[in-house]
């Protein structure tokens, strides 16, 4: 019996190839607005944070969401993504 592939991301922060399902999902669509994605399924175009601290930490200094969508990420994003983090290591 074969085994099921499980898809692999990189984290923007540490670059660490983690399963997907373990990752937050940000998603920036044609309209060009940001949101979360919690079900990893939403049109556009993705970027995956991990659900650690130190990684968000990293992500939030070096603006590295900024990077990954060519474009100015409202404060608010990352503000949700605390949030997101906060809830999941609880």
């Amino acid at each position: 019996m074969k085994t099921k592939k499980i898809p692999l991301r990189k984290c923007i922060g540490c670059n660490e190839m983690i399963p997907k399902k373990q990752l937050i999902r940000v998603v920036r669509n044609k309209e060009g607005e940001t949101s979360i994605d919690t079900t990893g399924k939403a049109h556009g175009r993705g970027a995956y944070v991990c659900n650690n601290k130190d990684c968000f930490k990293k992500i939030n200094k070096t603006k590295a969401l900024n990077r990954a969508f060519k474009c100015e990420i409202p404060q608010e994003i990352y503000e949700r993504l605390t949030k997101e983090i906060d809830d999941s290591e609880q």
